[in-house]
C-alpha cells in the first residue's frame, strides 16, 4: 500500500488529480474530491508550480468568466517563477482554449502559441497538435511546419502528393503521375493540410518536406 505524504494524501492520487479535474470540467461534472486532494498537497508542498496548477484546476471549474480569468492569470504568474515547463504549457493551453471559447481570440493566440512552443520543445506531439488545432480555431493561419515532426502523421501517399504539389504540380498532373484521379488527389491534400498546419497550396512551397 502506498504511503501517504506529509499532507496525508497518497502521492498517486495527487499525481492524477489535475487530470481528473480537467476531465470533469470538460464533461461539466463536479470534481470536489480530486480538488480537495490536490489542494491539500499543493498547499503543504509550498512549491510555486504546484500552486500554479492548483490555480489552473480552480479556474477550470470556475463558471464565472472574470473569476476564472483571475485564477488563470495567477497560475501564469506562478509558472513564470520557473520549473515544470510541461505544467506551464498545460496551463497556457487550457487558458487559451477558454479565451477562444469566450471569443477573445487575440489573447487566446498568445497563450496557445506559448503552449505550442513548449510542447514542441518537449516533443509532446499529441499535445502540440491539440494546441495547433486550437490556434487554427482562434484564427491563426501563420503556422507552418518548421521541422520534420509532423511528417510522420502523413500517410506515404499523402507525403508523395504533398511533395508534388509543393513543386507546383496541378492535381491533374499529380494524378497522371501517380495513376490517381484529380478528385482523389484533392481529397488527400484536404487531409494533409491540417496535419502540416497549412491552409493553401501556396504555403507548401515553404515547408521542408524532405
Amino acid at each position: 500500500m502506498a504511503r501517504a505524504d506529509a499532507s496525508g494524501t497518497r502521492p498517486v492520487a495527487v499525481h492524477f488529480a489535475p487530470d481528473q479535474i480537467e476531465a470533469a470540467a470538460r464533461l461539466g461534472r463536479p470534481a470536489d474530491g480530486p480538488l480537495r486532494r490536490y489542494e491539500a498537497w499543493a498547499q503543504a508542498s509550498g512549491l510555486a508550480w504546484a500552486q500554479a496548477v492548483l490555480h489552473r484546476c480552480r479556474a477550470l471549474l470556475e463558471p464565472d468568466s472574470e473569476r476564472a480569468d483571475k485564477l488563470f492569470r495567477a497560475a501564469v504568474r506562478l509558472h513564470a517563477a520557473g520549473g515544470r515547463p510541461w505544467e506551464s504549457a498545460r496551463t497556457a493551453l487550457v487558458y487559451g482554449e477558454r479565451l477562444r471559447r469566450e471569443r477573445n481570440k487575440k489573447a487566446a493566440r498568445v497563450q496557445l502559441r506559448a503552449a505550442l512552443e513548449t510542447f514542441q520543445r518537449l516533443d509532446a506531439r499529441p499535445w502540440a497538435e491539440r494546441a495547433r488545432s486550437e490556434l487554427r480555431a482562434a484564427g491563426d493561419t501563420s503556422l507552418a511546419v518548421t521541422d520534420t515532426h509532423a511528417l510522420p502523421a502523413l500517410s506515404p501517399q499523402e507525403l508523395q502528393i504533398v511533395r508534388l504539389a509543393a513543386a507546383g504540380r496541378t492535381n491533374k498532373e499529380i494524378g497522371a503521375q501517380l495513376f490517381l484521379s484529380p478528385k482523389t488527389v484533392s481529397y488527400h491534400l484536404y487531409r494533409a493540410f491540417p496535419k502540416l498546419n497549412v491552409t493553401s497550396r501556396a504555403q507548401l512551397a515553404g515547408l521542408d518536406l524532405t
